[in-house]
């Protein structure tokens, strides 16, 4: 569950996100269908190494629904989606860059349908999400998770 103090913004300032990482890793997938599960087992598998897996099943989900988006309605055909890890001291921050354009946003979906969730859940489960420009096309869309100072055995 998230933790927002009240009156606390719903985003990090861009260059509070960037600087001073401790760790990163990247890794770039192709667009594929099978992209969002890969995206989850290196995030894991990242996280697991670096011993911050306290909050590994919001961390996962958020991925997966960026990875998703990203997969669906940013990358273009042929194209590839940059997935980018960032552990900074207590925050940890998860990167999707694709190549498309147009800004995602939070939308209630109708109760009828079965798509239209993921920024909804990534809202509700990460402590910070936004949206970013990058140097040429598409855009970063990304999710931060408050986390302790100590990593977790």
């Amino acid at each position: 569950m998230p933790s927002r103090l009240p009156g606390e913004p719903d985003t990090l300032a861009p260059k509070q996100a960037l600087d001073g990482a401790v760790e990163h890793e990247s890794m770039l997938f192709d667009r594929r269908r099978t992209t969002p599960g890969a995206a989850r087992s290196f995030v894991a598998e990242t996280l697991t190494q670096w011993s911050r897996t306290e909050r590994l099943d919001d961390i996962r989900l958020c991925t997966s629904e960026l990875a998703t988006n990203a997969v669906l309605h940013g990358a273009p055909a042929g194209g590839q989606v940059l997935l980018r890890v960032e552990l900074h001291a207590t925050v940890l921050r998860i990167e999707v860059h694709d190549g498309g354009n147009g800004t995602p946003t939070k939308q209630e979906p109708r109760s009828t349908t079965d798509d239209g969730r993921g920024l909804l859940l990534v809202s509700a489960v990460a402590d910070h999400w936004g949206v970013e420009k990058r140097e040429g096309p598409g855009k970063c869309v990304w999710a931060a998770f408050h986390h302790s100072a100590a990593p977790t055995c």
